[in-house]
């Protein structure tokens, strides 16, 4: 996939939610990884904010700024945010331990309850896994990247899908069936 490595020339803003717009269709929504990401990127309601940050400690600021934004705004004209950082935590194990990070401010600015953070990353890899395992694949991005997600949303998604549960082994195995060509084959043209 295009954009799934960060490379030492930074890309453009446009270039990078170019990237992000087609790994979320052909990937998320395409494959049906996120059966709740259709809705919200058919009526236009994800935001693509791409942060130049190059550290953690700016990223948080980035972070803190875009958290307090979607709490303000409208659901109905944005549902969830997406802040993508081409240039800061590059490195999958220094992302993981910035998580932590994210669920503090959240925390701290007494949005428990109210935003989440979900994490995104091209070198994503879950515990115990090999780093080329394909079920990896069902959290990795173009660009590492923080998923800001309303509470009440995921509330009234958990609600209305009755096999909730079955969603990461659901995905595990649309992975394992496509395998690391057919993934391939998604970028094919972009």
């Amino acid at each position: 996939m295009r954009g799934s490595t960060v490379s030492d020339t930074a890309p453009s803003d446009q270039q990078v939610i170019t990237a992000t717009r087609i790994w979320l269709e052909r990937a998320v929504i395409g494959q049906q990884l996120c059966p709740f990401a259709a809705g919200p990127h058919l009526t236009h309601r994800i935001r693509f904010c791409v942060s130049s940050q190059r550290s953690g400690a700016g990223l948080l600021d980035d972070l803190d700024r875009e958290l307090q934004a979607l709490q303000a705004a409208d659901p109905l004209e944005c549902e969830t945010t997406l802040l993508i950082h081409p240039q800061a935590l590059t490195k999958f194990l220094d992302y993981n331990d910035f998580l932590e990070e994210c669920d503090a401010l959240v925390a701290e600015l007494g949005l428990e309850g109210e935003l989440q953070v979900a994490s995104f990353h091209p070198q994503y890899q879950f515990a115990g896994t090999d780093e080329h395992d394909i079920t990896n694949f069902t959290n990795r991005s173009p660009y590492p990247m923080l998923h800001l997600l309303r509470e009440a949303s995921v509330a009234r998604a958990v609600a209305s899908f009755p096999g909730i549960d079955e969603i990461g082994p659901k995905n595990m195995d649309t992975l394992r069936r496509l395998g690391h060509e057919g993934w391939q084959r998604l970028w094919i043209d972009s």
